[in-house]
């Protein structure tokens, strides 16, 4: 039995009105949505043009969905207000949590519905004064912050290092929200040691489908625990989460390695996911679309950027790039180098392209930062307003990135020439991802992302969209049972592909936490017309 925290504002004067209204039928006229004053403040929902064109879009510019409603809580009792509401009317509306709008698919849109700008809440009294609250737990062992869902994790590194201490697992971008990632899984080059973010968690605050506040964890109510976890939204809203935090490095060993043959590149990432030595494995692709230096990072020195566009020319316009990091602090200043260079003589690199850097962690860790091509609040630019960001994201096999190298890279890729922006490509381990999560990964040991994070004008998205398709095709067509990250499909069978064995079971969970199909409407993965279904 889930243990319920009941909203403060819950009354019986609150149900005898939801009653009323239900009778009379005055919620929706004309496809407008009329919430009571008595339940929010009218001050807090908002439907001016600003407002609505904020909320109808996101990152990717790809979908417009304007709500007629956004609301910009001060409390989390406003959201939970907001969903009983909807819960308890005749004909429900939907609610998306919409935390730095850095979905690229319209995830976090709601057509006719009313969509939630978590952020406000940061304007409230939540965890804390600033929603981080840092603490020790003795029965486990560890440090923890408990965090507000709407707040990023660029603020969780600044209030744990306040005490020497750090998450373990992070995004390449730091200006994501906690709610936001773990809504989806949190990835980057430390998952293969420590797993994605939502390994790291210990216990949320969850507003459900139903308008319930549940607290959980992998002890009480793991249920919804592990549904949210990855659940794309579809169970709940996360307020707030409790992260395991460890001592802080202070600085970082940065390397860059470059190879012209994949399976050797592949190889050694994998030998190196595999040692005791390195903090943070993440592989690339170079082409002349996608070179050494691009908005994730300029890492290279316009010599060696000139070098490596030397070796790109006479290597038939591809390359690999290996990029290792090797944390450390003062106690450990005298070894790192060595334990470096012993991993570094393991390696197969091409000789002469080993590139070096010695930074802080926060300097590392905040590398992609502030550009037009990825900062979501840098939409005044003419430049970034203009942008499109067609990404395909993909969980591929490691039995067959031979013939994904093969079809998608060397041919694809290179045939279609339009690539623009970072192509990753990189291992993890599937032990650092817990079954039991609603995430969904290929079902073999060691599996590597693809992430193709295409910018454009919008003119072009078409070209790119058709690049993607192309590519899952051949996925398809070749049997590579890869799996979407970031998932977007138009169909409900599609999303029952996709989710495979655990279909079943999401869909259960759907019925139990969100019987009405309220949150989470972007994702297109329940409609109206499944009600019949679950």
């Amino acid at each position: 039995m889930a243990t319920l925290i009941p909203c403060p504002n819950s009354s019986s004067n609150f149900v005898l009105l939801l009653i009323f209204l239900i009778i009379t039928n005055s919620i929706c006229i004309s496809g407008d949505i009329t919430i009571p004053n008595e339940i929010i403040s009218s001050s807090k929902l908002r439907k001016d043009p600003a407002s609505i064109t904020t909320a109808s879009n996101d990152y990717g510019n790809l979908v417009q969905e304007p709500p007629p409603l956004v609301l910009y809580p001060s409390s989390v009792d406003d959201v939970i207000n907001l969903v009983k509401f909807s819960n308890n009317i005749s004909a429900p509306f939907t609610v998306a949590a919409r935390g730095r709008g850095h979905s690229v698919r319209g995830q976090a849109t709601a057509a006719g519905g009313v969509v939630v700008e978590m952020s406000s809440l940061s304007s409230g009294d939540q965890v804390s004064n600033d929603g981080i609250r840092v603490s020790w737990d003795s029965s486990l062992g560890c440090y923890y912050a408990d965090v507000g869902g709407e707040k990023m994790w660029a603020d969780v590194l600044r209030a744990g290092l306040e005490y020497g201490l750090a998450p373990v697992s992070w995004t390449d971008y730091l200006y994501l929200t906690v709610g936001g990632t773990l809504s989806n899984g949190g990835i980057s080059g430390q998952s293969f040691l420590h797993g994605p973010q939502i390994s790291n968690v210990l216990e949320l605050d969850v507003i459900t489908g139903k308008g319930d506040f549940v607290t959980c964890s992998k002890d009480v109510n793991p249920e919804l625990f592990f549904a949210v976890l990855g659940g794309l939204g579809q169970f709940g809203i996360i307020t707030r989460a409790r992260i395991v935090l460890e001592k802080a490095p202070t600085r970082v060993k940065w390397l860059r390695l470059i190879y012209s043959d994949f399976t050797i590149f592949t190889r050694d990432q994998e030998h190196l996911i595999s040692s005791s030595v390195p903090d943070y494995v993440e592989g690339s692709l170079i082409t002349d679309k996608s070179p050494p230096n691009n908005w994730r990072s300029s890492f290279y020195s316009p010599s060696h950027y000139s070098k490596i566009i030397s070796l790109l020319n006479t290597k038939q316009g591809l390359l690999y790039s290996i990029e290792v990091v090797k944390y450390y602090d003062e106690q450990t200043a005298d070894s790192v180098d060595q334990e470096i260079e012993v991993l570094m003589n393991e390696l197969s690199y091409t000789r002469g392209f080993i590139f070096k850097k010695d930074v802080g962690l926060i300097d590392f860790l905040g590398r992609v930062e502030n550009t037009d091509n990825n900062n979501i609040h840098q939409k005044s630019s003419a430049k970034a307003a203009a942008s499109v960001h067609p990404w395909l994201n993909l969980f591929v096999p490691k039995s067959r990135i031979l013939d994904f190298n093969a079809g998608v890279f060397v041919d694809i890729i290179a045939r279609h020439n339009h690539s623009s922006g970072p192509i990753l490509f990189y291992p993890f381990h599937r032990i650092k991802w817990d079954e039991r999560m609603s995430a969904v990964i290929p079902d073999e040991e060691i599996f590597y992302t693809l992430g193709l994070l295409h910018s454009c004008g919008a003119h072009e998205a078409g070209i790119y969209e058709e690049l993607n398709k192309e590519i899952i095709r051949f996925c398809e067509e070749n049997e590579i049972n890869i799996k979407q990250y970031l998932p977007h499909y138009k169909s409900k069978e599609d999303w029952m592909k996709h989710f495979g064995r655990k279909w079943n079971t999401f869909q259960e969970l759907k019925t139990k936490f969100d019987p009405r199909l309220i949150l989470s409407p972007g994702q297109r993965i329940f409609t109206s017309a499944d009600l019949s279904d679950i």
